[in-house]
């Protein structure tokens, strides 16, 4: 019996991804978890084959959570699935383990195809992740400044993209249910961190890495 854990704060969500399972695989059983705190404790108390899991979750991040599994079970299997474009997150997600990085917006097909690998043991690595590992190597060995996102810690690189996509911190407070207080705090040890001095800065700089669509 394959035992598949669905992450998502959305049950439509968690609902579709239900039915694109049991319609395609043999034998499976789902369980289902809407936050972060939830999904640890389903984590610890149950034996899963695969993980799929959403990056933006109530309270913590999946960027988090991830980590915080693949600490506690490393050979589990995490395969992300979010709206988040693969420019944003895919390249230090697989960094951080994950077993692949899907739009929900992908293909049933291609969905699946990454289900099987990652729960063979492979991970899957799509045409443009291919490309953003790619350029992720090649960047770093030939420009400095490529790194400097590279050196926030997750939640501060989750708040760097909010800022940079022009959403200001009590937006960003509500979005990720921190205070205001805790937002402007992000804020300026990101800009400290990147060596800037204002948001505009920050959206220059993400807008030239490619990292806002």
């Amino acid at each position: 019996m394959l035992r598949v854990l669905l992450v998502d704060d959305h049950a439509v969500v968690r609902n579709g991804m239900r039915q694109i399972l049991q319609n395609n695989l043999e034998s499976v059983e789902t369980g289902e978890a809407s936050d972060a705190n939830a999904t640890i404790i389903k984590i610890r108390n149950s034996h899963w084959d695969l993980v799929l899991l959403d990056i933006r979750l109530p309270g913590r991040s999946g960027v988090d959570v991830l980590k915080q599994i693949k600490t506690e079970k490393p050979q589990l299997p995490v395969l992300i699935l979010s709206t988040y474009p693969e420019s944003q997150y895919a390249v230090r997600l697989i960094h951080a383990g994950a077993a692949g990085y899907l739009n929900k917006d992908a293909e049933e097909e291609e969905i699946l195809k990454a289900i099987r690998l990652a729960i063979s043991g492979h991970k899957y690595i799509s045409e443009i992740v291919g490309e953003l590992l790619a350029n992720h190597v090649n960047r770093n060995i030939s420009d400095q400044e490529g790194s400097l996102h590279d050196a926030l810690s997750n939640r501060e690189y989750q708040i760097f993209l909010e800022l940079a996509s022009g959403i200001g911190p009590k937006e960003i407070a509500n979005k990720l249910q921190l205070s205001a207080k805790t937002v402007t705090t992000y804020r300026a040890r990101i800009l400290q961190k990147m060596g800037f001095t204002n948001n505009a800065e920050l959206i220059l700089y993400a807008n030239h890495k490619r990292l806002i669509l």
